[in-house]
Order: structure tokens, then C-alpha cells, then sequence
């Protein structure tokens, strides 16, 4: 690809067809910046980006994923968590050379509509950006991060927003009395939202059992990381104990584990929260299922509670404190498999599709 930039194109219709084009920058307009992305992860999150990609009542609206970089009748460019340079400035309060950490296209570049720029970073006014979850819209200087450190720099992206979503989980079970739940299973339990959730919920004095589950080749491996108090494949859910009250946490959405909890434990099944669609092809099969109806978990809804429940500077120092500690840790739980250029971000994006990457491996691609 050539020198001026790339990015790659997703089909808003079948998420399996992408293309690495071209993608010349357009010239600023005032109060815009262009950045440079310096690096970004490729996770199974952004795959639950790109299957929520089109209006799917996920943000209240008729919005989806697809519009935080492309309008309507566009091809969709997939969000990814990274850090970015500006190159081009004609915001004011955002300078040529400042860096920020934030929510991206993936691609080598971006130009953004800088609002409410401060010492802390600014705000994404996009007009399609405005309905869309704040959360997503903030660009933080790295300066300005009191937990960023410099040796976390290439887990940041990786671990970063999965961790919060999995804090965020634990956090919700504690507000909800656990549910009533003496067991917590966290089906794909091996995915780094997983191991936040795991992770958070080992803090606690007093918490429910953790269960992880996974398949048959991963549970002596991840066993070994001592992030659930057990591990067990997902033909061994009908050995669980159903008399024992459980509460299912799905960071997979396929249909044949989901059945298979509700169905062991009925209605002794508390709650049952899904989280992502690492599984992306898996039937969903809900119909009929014994025990609670399904709810979805959104992380920017949660934080949302949580900023205004404690205060935003509240809700940053419990979430640096927590962050700290993982990172006290994380480097144990995956290795960083670093990438270059636009062939690679596609190859990347495509070996998450078909679910190749390496579990122990965290992917960072560097435009």
C-alpha cells in the first residue's frame, strides 16, 4: 500500500468479506486533527464489534458499531483500542505530536473532530458520533493516564478495555448480591474479558465459587494460571453440582454451551449474562431455554452507572487501582505477537474470524 495510507473495508452485510484499500487523506477542516495510529490489538472483541456492526438496539438507538468511522453508505471500517501521534492540527488545544489513547478505525490513519480538548485529552464531536456511547468518543493524553506506565505500553490495547469490561462485570455481581449465586461459570473462560472478570472477582473476600470453561485442549493451561478456583471443559458441565446455585457469564454466545448450563441447572440458574460474540457463527439457540431469560451486559452503560453513582474521579482511581494490580501479573497471561503494516492488520482480522490466533498471545499491529 502506498504512502498515502490505508485502511481496512469491511462488508456491513457479511463480515467475512474485507479488503485492504487505499485510503489517501482528505484535507482538515477546522477543528479537526489527523493522526497517525501508532498500534492497536486485534482481539475476539473487535469480532463482537464487527457482528454489532449494523443497528442492533445495542445503544438505544438505530446505531451500531459500523458508525463511529463510516457513514451509512460506506463500507464499514471495524473500531479497534489503540494509541495514535497527531500529525496535522487545526483544532485548537490539540498540538502536532501529542499522543493519545483511544478508540480508532482500523487503519493507518484517522482524522478526528476534537471537542472539549483539555489537559486530560479531548472529545470526538462527530455528528454521528454524538449519539453513540461517550465512552467510545474520549481520546486521553497518554501524559495525563496516572496508570499508564511505559512497560505496559504494548498491553494497554490488548488488555486494557477487556479488562474494564470484565471489572465492570465483577462489579455488577457485587452491586446484585452475586445473584444469589454460589457458583459463577464463565464460559470461554481462556479470553482476556474472561481473565479480567476472573481476576476481579479473586479480589473479593467473600464471592461465589469461579468456574471457567473452556475446551477440552485449554483446561490444563489455563488451570495452571490459578484465575478461577476450577477449570473444566464444556462436556463436563453436566458434572456440576445443580443443586448449587449458579450464575452463567457468556463471553462466547454459542447456543450449545448456553443450553447446555441452563438446562443442568434450570431454574436453580440465578441470572445469565452475555457478554460478547467471540463465537461468532454459533447459533445463537435461545428459544426455549429452562431456567432465566438472558440479559445482556454493556460495558459504556455500566460505567455510565458508575461515573454517576461515584464520580468520575472516584470511578478512575478504583479503576487505576485495579488496573495496577492486573498489570502486576498480566504479562503471565499473554505474550505480545507484534505485526506491521496493512497486511498484516488484515491477516490479523481474518485469523480472529476463523478463531486461529494464538490463546496465549495478545496481537498488536503496528501501521
Amino acid at each position: 500500500m502506498n504512502d498515502s495510507g490505508w485502511a481496512i473495508d469491511i462488508d456491513r452485510d457479511d463480515i467475512t468479506q474485507a479488503s485492504l484499500v487505499a485510503d489517501p487523506p482528505p484535507p482538515l477542516q477546522p477543528g479537526q486533527v489527523r493522526v497517525h495510529i501508532d498500534s492497536y490489538a486485534m482481539t475476539a472483541n473487535n469480532i463482537t464489534y464487527a457482528v454489532f456492526g449494523k443497528p442492533s438496539g445495542l445503544f438505544g438507538n438505530d446505531q451500531g458499531y459500523w458508525d463511529f468511522f463510516a457513514e451509512r453508505d460506506a463500507p464499514g471500517r471495524l473500531p479497534v483500542w489503540g494509541f495514535a501521534t497527531v500529525t496535522e492540527s487545526a483544532a485548537d488545544g490539540v498540538a502536532v505530536g501529542d499522543r493519545f489513547y483511544g478508540y480508532y478505525p482500523m487503519a493507518s490513519h484517522a482524522v478526528l473532530d476534537v471537542g472539549k480538548a483539555g489537559p486530560a485529552g479531548f472529545t470526538d464531536v462527530t455528528q454521528r458520533r454524538k449519539t453513540l456511547p461517550p465512552i467510545y468518543n474520549q481520546y486521553q493524553r497518554i501524559d495525563a493516564l496516572v496508570d499508564y506506565r511505559a512497560a505496559h505500553h504494548d498491553h494497554w490495547p490488548v488488555f486494557r478495555p477487556l479488562f474494564l469490561t470484565g471489572w465492570l462485570i465483577a462489579d455488577q455481581f457485587e452491586d446484585e448480591g452475586d445473584y444469589g449465586a454460589a457458583q459463577i461459570l464463565i464460559a470461554s473462560a481462556s479470553s482476556k474479558t474472561a481473565i479480567g472478570l476472573g481476576f476481579s472477582l479473586a479480589r473479593r473476600a467473600n464471592r461465589p465459587e469461579t468456574v471457567g470453561l473452556t475446551s477440552a485442549a485449554n483446561v490444563e493451561a489455563l488451570a495452571a494460571q490459578a484465575i478461577y478456583d476450577r477449570v473444566i471443559s464444556y462436556d463436563q458441565i453436566f458434572a456440576l453440582n445443580a443443586g448449587a446455585p449458579a450464575a452463567l457469564v457468556d463471553m462466547a454466545g454459542n447456543g450449545a454451551v448456553t443450553r447446555s448450563v441452563h438446562s443442568h441447572f434450570g431454574n436453580n440458574l440465578k441470572a445469565s449474562i452475555v457478554v460478547g460474540k467471540s463465537h461468532w457463527d454459533a447459533r445463537a439457540d435461545d428459544n426455549g431455554l429452562p431456567g432465566p431469560q438472558r440479559q445482556g451486559f454493556f460495558a459504556p452503560g455500566r460505567s455510565q452507572k458508575r461515573i454517576a453513582d461515584w464520580g468520575g474521579a472516584e470511578f478512575g482511581k478504583r479503576i487505576a487501582e485495579a488496573w495496577l494490580a492486573f498489570m502486576a501479573v498480566a504479562p503471565r497471561f499473554a505474550a505480545i505477537d507484534k505485526r506491521r503494516g496493512g497486511d498484516a492488520a488484515l491477516a490479523a482480522y481474518r485469523e480472529m474470524l476463523a478463531g486461529t490466533p494464538n490463546p496465549k498471545a495478545g496481537i498488536v499491529i503496528e501501521p
